[in-house]
């Protein structure tokens, strides 16, 4: 099982999707582009602790996370 993790003001919000699954990888694609556009930076878990930071949809990818812009001054 593969997990999609947005990271948001209240803390997170996960969506589980299943890999082998058509509709949900679909799903989770779309869920992906969605939130990059939206401005959202994409990473991936690399090791313990670690991320990478990807621009297109890895669906071997265990885990992503998400987490949004930081705007300050």
């Amino acid at each position: 099982m593969a997990i999609q993790i947005v990271m948001n003001r209240t803390g997170d919000s996960r969506h589980p999707f299943n890999p082998h699954d058509v509709q949900e990888m679909a799903k989770a694609e779309q869920r992906f582009y969605e939130l990059t556009k939206a401005g959202f930076i994409a990473a991936v878990r690399t090791g313990s602790g670690q991320t990478s930071q990807i621009r297109s949809f890895d669906p071997t990818a265990e885990q992503t996370l998400f987490f949004p812009r930081l705007v300050g001054g």
